[in-house]
């Protein structure tokens, strides 16, 4: 308590006057501020105030009242506080419906509450409910303006009826409404709390009451009498039956496989295999929609193009500023994939980049600028207000013309450092793939009867002269030797992928040596192809230049490696480990914990807008024909690359932090450290930051998990997080489930450590690999997403053509000018943060969220503790010694520094995966 009101800067008034001494009520603390995100900055100045709770069977007001309980029931009036969240913007039917429900409300068609205790009549054996009562003055407030109204509610209930444990809400309009929440006050106990962040539909569509808890949380064994009904009601009615087509409006969570990627219907170049439910491409499941399947293929599932919408539950949708948010950054998207599509009847012209003032024109002038078609182009769009908007944004830069990525700002030539090259390794937006190097020289894991030799092509006297006077044996044994090793995952691929137009790949690793400045140095990178036969060449090794040719060849090298790297980052760790993975967890929490559950309180900020922003990527980014299948290197197969690490790469005991960097040879166990690991690398910014968000999320999820679970009992004894656990890995992830290293859940620790991993990888994970993704890749040399030529030798045709002009090769090998815009617009607007971001130590209602005072206490203390982690990270990046995130001209590494602004901000680490 002490801490919390230290924290809070506040002193705790006294008991409230109207509890009578007489009445021996138990008070308890419990701590309430205004609604909404509480920013990290302001959390010092916020003030507390005591709010008093009763023991549950007390329901008087007054000493008159307990008196009289004891003979006869008295009746009493309470009232309850909703606060509805108004549209901002609404459009022509919105506004029409909004005042017929105002009109209707007068006459009887309106908004009905009814109170529910925690207890049961004795007589009846059913739970004690109030008289039905009605939303006053919606009709007077419906054309207020401002963001929450506050409606009131007054409900008649005898002193015997207990504390208040639910609301059920009626709701007769045509109109569904956002309720924030409802508080209700006349009870002895102080006000009660029931946030509900939710949609209520129409009576109409939905016929069946809504259902909300107060904040006070309950293990299932622990549910008072009056509310185990409405418990498991509420619950099968999240679960649905698995049949029918979801319509928008309904609130069900249920699993189905990734079966709605392609579209057979438009030709075989659109059909797309079925991802999960077989052994040949295995991954976790996605939310069912239940849609009819295709004409074609019965298995697959007819898809919902843009701009309609993608089924997920109600409450999964973005809120409005989120939506105004992606709707902008999504037509800047849509506005460069028309680009292309109506290039072809101005220009043949591929508008390959001219030269590197060409690519920083995009930035000065803008796409139709640069291409010298603004007015063709303009004119042959359909839409007259599309013209205009565009045109009007055209003026003074606008939606054709983007921001200078950070890396362009800070140094504009730091892409062609070989230093620079190194340090994004491990503090770029892909930092989680360097591993120490175990045996030189390396081999691969894959079939040779398929894929070839296994041994690789680097030999000692590739690298020896850049050890620093080391043998490769010395160098191995100290720790200096790491890889980037991309071989395994993109040589099954590589014959089907440079089969594709405009597309070349190599299989890479690269080889790093770590200084004595603490910093890395690429010194021999490995480029492979599937053999042609026996006696082909297939695997070809490139060192750091000693003259103009090697120059140009290590160029083109490092940029293949990138274009591995960019594929495996968006396909694999991005996509893979922190969307897709986690979403059967989601899907599990929403069907087996009540909202009641402690455990549910705990992640909900953690799930918030993952569903859906992963439904829009199925819509429009990873099926057939999108963004990621056009833009990067493994194009059609981008998916069943992703499968294919899932099958043998993911492991879920293996995501939280110190497993995988364990995994990766870069920390080995260390019990005098810090964190109980030392890192190989000391200046590894992306670990030694995450070790301190790790051990904050730890310590705060260990806290809670030991005060709802003091021993294994409990864990193994509540049923609803077993069939969480259970339902999460045998439905959600079926085709692994038979696999041995699944944790199990039988213990507190094992408890902490689950939710310690998927907190860990729903906030910081994916920061550190979302929201650099423009500030890298925005600029396309840096980081190119595709290539479309191969190094040549001196037996290819193009060699000439390289030798007499070595820069035009390259640009030409780097994508279209129009494939680089497209992907562009892309990568900001998932590295866009939106103005109601909720970052890691922030909440919504952050002093209601939980009725439990000592758990509201233990969450100001995280909160303190990731306040003082970002201001650890802000020395670290002004330390001169730490050469890998300060420097000149050198970004600082602040993808963990926990909180951002809104826009593109290379910074911010939101509560989940929230784009």
């Amino acid at each position: 308590m002490a801490l919390a009101k230290e924290i809070m800067g506040s002193s705790m008034v006294e008991r409230p006057s109207f509890v009578s001494s007489s009445s021996k009520l138990v008070l308890e603390r419990h701590f309430c501020v205004n609604p909404g995100v509480v920013p990290l900055g302001r959390r010092r100045s916020l003030q507390l105030k005591r709010v008093v709770r009763a023991a549950p069977t007390v329901a008087a007001v007054s000493d008159n009242l307990v008196k009289a309980a004891a003979e006869k029931p008295v009746k009493f009036k309470v009232r309850a506080v909703v606060t509805v969240r108004n549209k901002h913007k609404e459009d022509l039917k919105e506004t029409f419906v909004k005042q017929l429900d105002a009109f209707t409300d007068k006459i009887g068609r309106n908004v009905v509450l009814e109170l529910v205790s925690t207890e049961v009549d004795p007589k009846t054996r059913a739970p004690k409910k109030s008289k039905p009562a009605v939303l006053k003055d919606w009709s007077k407030k419906s054309n207020v303006k401002a963001e929450r109204v506050n409606y009131s509610a007054e409900f008649m209930v005898d002193s015997n009826f207990g504390m208040p444990g639910a609301i059920t809400v009626t709701n007769k309009h045509q109109k569904e409404f956002f309720m924030e929440s409802i508080t209700i006050e006349g009870f002895a106990c102080g006000p009660v709390h029931f946030p509900c962040n939710s949609w209520v539909q129409s009576k109409k569509d939905h016929p069946e009451k809504r259902i909300f808890f107060s904040n006070q949380p309950y293990l299932p064994s622990e549910t008072p009498a009056g509310l185990k009904a409405l418990r498991e009601e509420e619950l099968k009615d999240l679960r649905g039956d698995g049949q029918g087509i979801r319509k928008l409006s309904d609130r069900i969570y249920d699993f189905d496989v990734y079966n709605d990627l392609g579209n057979p219907d438009k030709g075989i170049d659109f059909a797309r295999p079925t991802l999960g439910g077989n052994d040949e491409h295995p991954f976790p499941r996605r939310c069912r929609t239940g849609r009819l399947p295709t004409d074609t293929d019965l298995h697959a599932e007819s898809r919902v193009e843009k701009p309609l919408p993608m089924y997920v539950p109600r409450d999964e949708q973005f809120e409005e500023t989120k939506q105004n948010t992606f709707s902008a950054g999504r037509l800047k998207a849509v506005l460069h994939n028309l680009i292309p599509l109506l290039m072809a009847s101005i220009s043949s012209d591929n508008h390959d980049f001219k030269g590197f003032s060409h690519i920083d024109s995009l930035y000065s002038e803008g796409l139709l600028l640069k291409l010298g078609l603004q007015d063709d182009l303009l004119k042959k769009l359909p839409l007259p207000n599309l013209v205009s908007k565009i045109q009007e944004s055209s003026q003074g830069g606008g939606l054709l013309k983007y921001d200078t990525p950070k890396i362009a700002i800070k140094d504009k030539f730091a892409w062609l450092r070989d230093d620079e090259f190194a340090r994004q390794a491990i503090a770029g937006v892909n930092p989680v793939t360097i591993e120490k190097l175990q045996v030189f020289p390396p081999v691969s894991k894959l079939d040779p009867e398929i894929h070839g030799p296994q041994e690789s092509a680097f030999r000692d006297e590739d690298i020896v002269g850049h050890l620093n006077g080391m043998t490769v044996q010395q160098a191995l044994e100290e720790n200096k030797l790491f890889i980037v090793d991309y071989h395994d995952i993109y040589l099954p691929f590589l014959d089907r992928i440079n089969a594709l137009d405009g597309r070349k790949a190599y299989a890479t690793r690269t080889i790093f040596f770590l200084t004595p400045l603490g910093t890395l140095k690429p010194i021999a990178i490995e480029l492979t192809l599937p053999p042609a036969g026996p006696s082909t060449r297939s695997k070809r090794v490139v060192t750091p230049p000693v003259d103009a040719t090697g120059n140009w060849m290590w160029l083109l090298a490092k940029a293949h490696v990138c274009s591995n790297d960019a594929g495996v980052h968006q396909l694999v760790n991005h996509w893979l480990r922190t969307h897709a993975c986690l979403e059967p967890f989601i899907l599990a929490a929403h069907r087996q914990l009540s909202a009641m559950h402690p455990i549910y309180k705990l992640l909900d900020p953690h799930m918030r807008y993952t569903l859906v922003i992963n439904a829009l990527a199925r819509q429009s980014l990873i099926n057939a024909d999108g963004v990621i299948a056009s833009c990067f290197t493994p194009g059609r197969y981008c998916m069943e690359m992703s499968s294919a690490a899932y099958k043998s790469f993911w492991r879920f005991d293996l995501e939280s932090l110190p497993a995988d960097l364990i995994r990766r040879g870069m920390a080995v166990p260390d019990p005098t450290q810090p964190h109980g690991l030392k890192l190989l690398i000391e200046d590894y910014p992306y670990a030694s930051d995450g070790l301190m968000i790790w051990a904050a999320i730890e310590d705060w999820v260990r806290t809670y998990v030991n005060h709802y679970y003091p021993d294994s009992t409990v864990v193994c004894n509540d049923k609803e997080l077993q069939a969480w656990y259970a339902e999460s890995v045998n439905v959600g992830h079926a085709d692994l489930r038979h696999a041995d290293w699944w944790p199990e859940l039988a213990t507190p620790n094992d408890l902490t450590s689950i939710l310690t991993t998927l907190i860990w990888l729903a906030s910081a994970q994916h920061a550190a690999l979302n929201f650099g993704q423009y500030p890298y890749g925005g600029y396309v040399p840096n980081r190119p997403p595709l290539m479309r030529r191969l190094i040549p030798d001196e037996n290819d045709p193009e060699y000439s053509n390289f030798m007499s002009d070595p820069q035009k090769y390259f640009l030409s090998a780097l994508p279209s000018l129009l494939q680089s815009s497209k992907y562009m617009a892309v990568v900001d607007t998932l590295s866009t943060h939106s103005p109601d971001e909720e970052y890691i130590g922030e909440r919504q209602q952050s002093s209601t969220w939980s009725g439990d005072a000592e758990m509201i206490e233990a969450f100001y203390r995280f909160s303190a503790e990731i306040g003082r982690i970002e201001r650890e990270i802000e020395e670290k990046n002004v330390d001169a010694r730490l050469r890998n995130r300060c420097g000149a001209g050198v970004i600082p590494y602040e993808l963990l520094a926990p909180s951002s602004e809104p826009g593109v901000t290379c910074r911010g680490v939101p509560n989940s995966v929230s784009i």
